[in-house]
This record gives structure tokens, sequence and C-alpha cells, in this order.
């Protein structure tokens, strides 16, 4: 399936918040993404992502709509050389092949962009899916860390996959 990533905008605001609005997707994000996600979330988003020179945060586009999106943040101090890559996708585009490029994609324009030598992602223990696009990706796994993630009232494992220069 064809995508594009690109910055997010306003005009994005009603597909982010139609497809942010998922328990199945939350669940497996930092709890700073909401759920139920509004409009409001939507739009406050876009306008944080979208003040940030040079863009790291992107709209994964599927036939002119934004249907998921990916970050990197890269880190400070001791860790100035690393960053952590975040990402989504709408689960009516899952098993497609998209999210395993869109990682490939970003990954290759941060190592161009930033003075990083590791980007790494913390999926969950319980998230197969997001481990397996990680490793088809180019990641390894570094390291697992048991019942160190609290969300939703359950104990989850930390796992950590990294991708180096």
């Amino acid at each position: 399936m064809d995508f594009k990533l690109r910055s997010w905008t306003l005009g994005d605001v009603n597909s982010l918040a139609r497809y942010a609005n998922n328990y199945n997707i939350a669940k497996f994000l930092r709890d700073v993404f909401p759920y139920p996600y509004h409009k409001e979330d939507a739009k406050a988003f876009i306008e944080f992502a979208s003040a940030e020179t040079p863009i790291n945060h992107f709209a994964i586009d599927v036939n002119g709509e934004g249907v998921g999106g990916i970050g990197i943040h890269v880190l400070s101090d001791i860790h100035r050389k690393n960053a952590e890559l975040g990402y989504w996708l709408a689960e009516p585009f899952w098993n497609n092949g998209i999210m395993t490029n869109t990682i490939v994609e970003m990954a290759n324009y941060s190592f161009n962009i930033y003075d990083i030598n590791r980007i790494f992602a913390i999926p969950f223990g319980t998230n197969i899916a997001s481990q397996r696009v990680l490793e088809k990706a180019g990641f390894h796994l570094e390291g697992k860390f048991e019942k160190t993630i609290f969300k939703n009232g359950e104990w989850y494992d930390e796992l950590v996959y990294a991708l180096r220069r």
C-alpha cells in the first residue's frame, strides 16, 4: 500500500481524531496519547508538531489522509547521540507493510538530519506486532526489563529495540 510521510496540518484534525480514537492503539502508547482521542487533542498535537524545526513528527499519509504518525525525539546530555522513535498506525491499515517501511524511512531521515548514532524504540512486551515491525526494519533487541511499564492498572515488560548508524 502506498504511503508518504509529510507534515501534519490543521486539515488533518478530523482524520487524526477519527483514527487515533482507538483503544487498540492507545493501549500500547504512553499516557500522553489520550483515549478517548478528541478533535481538541488532535488540534493541540498538530499545533505542537507543526512548531518544531526541523520537523520530527510526521503524518503517515495514505490517499491524502493522515492515518498514523511517527516521531523522533533526540535526547540530551550524556544521551545526546541517541533518539527515541515513537509511532502508531490506524487499525484499518495494519498488516500492509506500511509501518515497517515508515520506520526505515524515518530512520534514514533521522540519521541524515541529526548527529545521532542510535535510534531506539520501547515496545510493550505484549505488543508482538510492534516487535516484528521493528525487527523487519533492522532493529535489534537490546534489552528486556520486567514489569517496568504501568498502564491501565497493569504491569508490562519493557523491551528496548535499537538501530545503530
